[in-house]
């Protein structure tokens, strides 16, 4: 049990209305979770009003409701608390609740359109690898040390952070590396944590379903970099054209990493194979696993944060050499008869024409590129053609397919991508609406030394079709179309 007055500490307060030196037992934002004694905070969501559910809460128990209106009749024995902004107050209400844990170890943001769960992911394992108690909370899994627990979204709501950040600090975790996604920025998820550094990976097409437009996306990302505490460090890719943006109005102190231009940290790409690279970095020579210029931005990032958190530049890149490529994202394996099938996560035009880009750069040209690709349903539609182009444009052959249709119909969703596919690329794009068919198809149509990428779902082990999610994951497909090949 918690006092009220002190989990209110720091809130934005309109009004009042009942006592607040009350104990009280949880937080919670969705009424049907509410049991006796707790505090139901009434957020607007995107389709949901908490406020429709006051009454709910107080009938379930709720002791006390935190709101920005009251459309209600206040009943007797019931602490009313009118804010600003619910979601706000949540964020600093949870950080208050769990004691602020994020103040008590070092905790890193990483921000971006595309590489934000390999940098955090690969920090969790490098920081491990150097001895270190680590924490990560990512899109793939959330890591105590070693416990491992389910990701539902890439930044979780403000309760469960701080619950999170509280578990990982009664486990003794020294570093929390954390991925910060701009609905987790947007909906105030991430106010009232410390963050020891934030990480800016770069910016392009996606969410524009949600945010409206480029800019307002954009702002959203520059927003975590605002809110950075002097005593924190603000790194971002100079490379990117929006990098010098998100650190203009920070109070952290500023670090640029690069490929191309001069920054405080930069690496030079000497050879790529299919099965890794090797980078020059100081004028130190590293072997690195990770494949593709993009993954060579995250591996400098990756670099430059170790260093910043104290860790001695040789022992960063004798471990660099070491670390294994994240779940789902440039993951890659070979059929008895030497075909090979890549699975990535690229699920915007950009990420996926860096895959493709890294592919066609390594490969010899003598053998096909096949890729299967889709867009997900209830999403920013106007990335389907651009992909669909991308596709049919860096590939010699192509399988539309489903993604996660969601509620939209398949169909439809492939009607959209096709249209962005030039003329001249007709003759060598399929549309195939099940999944499981398109990637046999990509099966049959190989042979030995071609490359399969089967881009847009990376880890995820499930499709959503109307709301229902059935077990699919794209690597176990192709794995067993191999081994399919391998019987006939």
């Amino acid at each position: 049990m918690k006092k009220l007055q002190d989990i209110l500490y720091k809130v934005a307060i309109k009004q009042v209305f009942g006592p607040t030196n009350i104990l009280v037992n949880e937080l919670v934002f969705d009424s049907r979770n509410v049991v006796e004694n707790d505090v139901f905070i009434a957020q607007k969501g995107v389709n949901v009003d908490g406020h429709l559910y006051v009454d709910k809460a107080i009938a379930l128990g709720a002791k006390v409701v935190v709101c920005e209106k009251f459309s209600f009749d206040k009943k007797e024995g019931v602490t009313y608390v009118r804010v600003e902004d619910a979601n706000r107050a949540l964020a600093i209400m949870a950080a208050n609740f769990y004691e602020n844990p994020s103040t008590k170890f070092p905790v890193v943001g990483v921000t971006g359109t595309n590489g934000k769960t390999t940098i955090a992911s690969l920090l969790y394992q490098l920081f491990t690898k150097a001895g270190y108690n680590v924490g990560l909370l990512s899109t793939v899994k959330i890591l105590i040390g070693t416990k491992e627990y389910k990701a539902t979204h890439t930044t979780p709501d403000s309760i469960s952070i701080n619950r999170y950040l509280d578990m990982m600090l009664e486990d003794g975790v020294e570093y929390c590396f954390m991925e910060v996604s701009s609905h987790g920025i947007h909906q105030k998820r991430t106010e009232g944590l410390s963050f020891a550094g934030g990480i800016f990976t770069n910016l392009s097409h996606d969410h524009l379903d949600y945010h409206k437009d480029f800019a307002t996306y954009r702002d959203v990302k520059k927003n975590f970099f605002d809110f950075l505490p002097t005593s924190a460090f603000a790194l971002t890719n100079i490379d990117d054209k929006n990098g010098n943006y998100m650190l203009q109005n920070t109070k952290a102190k500023k670090y640029t990493y690069a490929l191309k231009t001069v920054a405080d940290f930069k690496a030079k790409i000497l050879e790529k194979q299919l099965s890794g690279t090797l980078i020059s970095v100081d004028n130190t020579e590293v072997w690195t696993k990770l494949i593709g210029v993009f993954n060579i931005y995250n591996l400098i990032a990756i670099i430059a944060t170790a260093e910043l958190l104290g860790l001695e530049k040789l022992e960063i890149l004798t471990i660099v050499s070491q670390l294994e490529s994240v779940n789902g994202r440039f993951q890659y394996i070979k059929s008895d008869d030497g075909i090979t099938a890549i699975v990535d996560y690229a699920h915007t035009p950009d990420a996926l024409q860096n895959v493709l880009e890294t592919i066609n750069n390594i490969r010899t040209n003598n053998e096909k590129l096949i890729t299967v690709v889709g867009c997900g349903g209830d999403r920013d539609k106007a990335k389907r053609p651009k992909m669909a182009h991308i596709a049919a444009f860096l590939s010699n052959q192509t399988i539309f397919t489903s993604d996660n249709p969601r509620t939209e119909d398949p169909q439809h969703i492939l009607n959209e991508m096709e249209a962005g596919v030039s003329p001249e690329h007709y003759n060598k794009t399929l549309s195939i609406l099940d999944r499981r068919q398109a990637i046999k198809t990509a099966c049959k149509l190989a042979v030995t030394g071609d490359i399969i990428l089967i881009a847009g779902k990376g880890h995820e082990s499930y499709q959503d079709v109307n709301g229902v999610k059935s077990n699919f994951n794209d690597l176990e497909e192709i794995t067993n179309c191999f081994n399919q090949l391998k019987k006939n």
